[in-house]
Order: structure tokens, then C-alpha cells, then sequence
């Protein structure tokens, strides 16, 4: 249950109370559908008209509304297919109701496209990702340098990080890609903060809209995390971050074709591929 209702703040933007609410519907997911909206607000430390206009600000009337999609959530599990399949064939299911909410909240581009125009305007682009988020950064990195010219991937912490994000800042960044992912590692949240402090726009790519993240972030885009195996399943996060890049392509065609023309032509001289 606990992924079906984190999908529920999916592309919402969240005061910090309401990101306590929403903390506490994950953690209590298993018994918030049945109780009252004074008991959520006596679980999560608010009052009981911060509750009411935390439901509102997920698209529903009033707390009633929302607490009865919480308990479809809580009656919707893997049924009786689920039950035939193995462990990891659950695990990789629901990676695919992800994607499918993924597609759902895609619907609406609009924070995809401004986390892209972002990004494209800056003339060097910091892409930053530690630890779990490491090979996500350097994937995007990869792709992204091939229509950007100045790609800067920051897989590595310590007080060197942040210089990094000053030589960056000093070569005309004016906004910064950074990918958390749960455990949320206390480098990325102090690297975003300071970041911003800079002057940095942050696009973030996490697992939900409730991330520790959104905090600093002026765009957040949220994929959720499979964790129904020993070590977290980022397929969503990374569909994310190709969407995004995708979008930067959209928002200033020109110059990546002609820069994807350059590379290919580079490649072929070079015979850099078999195929």
C-alpha cells in the first residue's frame, strides 16, 4: 500500500506541514485509511484543518474523499495472480504499475517542460548524483553531453563537491539536475541547499513529491522506487530522467540536431562503433 499512496502526491507541490502529513500517511499506511482526520492530525503533530487542506490539495473535497482512496489502496494488492508468482516476479510487476503511474502523472508536462527549459538555458549543466543515485547521474551524463556542451556529472562527496558546483557556477550555470534517491544521503540534501544558496535553480529527480529534497528544489519530478527487493529497483526514476532529457531536446531542436550530426559523424570517422 505503501507505494500506491505515495503515487498519490505525485507532482504536487507541498508546504512542509502537508510533506508531515504525507510522511505519515506512508509510514501509518497500513492503518490511516481508518481513522479519522483529528486522528491523522494527533499522529503526524498538525492541526485538523491542516489535514482538511492537505486532502484539498491533492484534488479531493475534503478528508472523507481521500480516506476512501486510501482504503482501496489498502484492499488493492497483487490478488490472485500475485499469490501464483514468485518473489521476483512481484518485485518486477510492480515496477510496471510505476511506470504505469508514471504514465498517468505524465499527462501533465508542464513541470517536465520547466525543469527542461531550465536546464537547457544553462550554459553549463551540473548533474549531481551520489552514492545509489551515482550510476543514474552518470547515465543521464552520457546521454545529456551529447546534446549539451558543457556536462558536468558530480558522483563524488566532500568538500571538493562543492567546489566543483563554484567552478561550474563561475563557467555560467544557472541551473543544476540533481537525482535523490531514498536514503536520501545527507551530502546531496546539504549540496542542494547550498546550491541554492549560489544562486542554482535545482531540478530534482526523486521518488516522490515528499522527498527531504523538495524542500530546495524549484522543480520536482517523481518517480517512485521499487523496494521489493533487498537493494531498491530505480527504473522509474531512470524512465524520469529520460523523459527530461527528452524534453531538453524538444526545447531548442535546433542546436541538438546539429550537435547529435557532429557526434555522429565524429563516430563514424573514428569507427568508435561495431554496428
Amino acid at each position: 500500500m505503501n507505494e500506491g499512496v505515495v503515487s498519490l502526491f505525485a507532482g504536487v507541490r507541498l508546504t512542509p506541514t502537508q510533506r508531515r502529513i504525507a510522511h505519515c500517511l506512508v509510514e501509518h499506511a497500513g492503518k490511516v485509511a481508518y481513522l479519522s482526520a483529528a486522528e491523522v492530525a494527533d499522529l503526524a503533530g498538525v492541526s485538523q484543518p491542516s489535514v482538511t487542506r492537505f486532502a484539498i490539495a491533492l484534488g479531493y473535497e475534503g478528508y472523507p474523499a481521500l480516506r476512501r482512496v486510501l482504503r482501496e489502496l489498502a484492499g488493492d494488492g497483487d490478488g490472485d495472480r500475485g499469490e501464483d508468482r514468485n518473489a521476483m516476479q512481484r518485485a518486477v510487476a510492480a515496477e510496471a504499475v510505476h511506470l504505469g503511474r508514471l504514465c498517468e502523472q505524465l499527462e501533465r508536462l508542464e513541470d517536465v517542460r520547466r525543469g527542461a527549459s531550465l536546464l537547457v538555458a544553462s550554459s553549463t549543466l551540473p548533474v549531481l548524483g551520489l552514492r545509489a543515485a551515482a550510476p543514474l547521474a552518470g547515465y543521464f551524463g552520457y546521454f545529456a553531453s551529447k546534446v549539451h556542451p558543457d556536462v558536468r556529472v558530480l558522483d563524488a562527496g566532500g568538500t571538493s563537491l562543492l567546489d566543483r558546483l563554484d567552478q561550474a557556477r563561475a563557467s555560467g550555470a544557472g541551473a543544476m539536475l540533481a537525482l535523490v534517491l531514498p536514503r536520501y544521503p545527507r551530502e546531496s540534501l546539504d549540496a542542494v541547499a547550498e546550491a541554492k544558496a549560489m544562486g542554482y535553480a535545482v531540478v530534482a529527480i526523486t521518488d516522490s513529491a515528499v522527498s527531504p529534497v523538495g524542500e530546495h528544489a524549484d522543480v520536482v519530478l517523481p518517480a517512485a522506487v521499487g523496494t521489493r527487493l533487498v537493494f531498491d529497483l530505480h527504473t522509474g526514476p531512470m524512465a524520469m530522467a529520460m523523459v527530461l532529457l527528452q524534453a531538453m531536446c524538444d526545447a531548442d531542436p535546433e542546436p541538438v540536431q546539429q550537435r547529435l550530426e557532429q557526434f555522429e559523424a565524429a563516430a563514424a570517422r573514428r569507427q568508435i562503433f561495431q554496428g
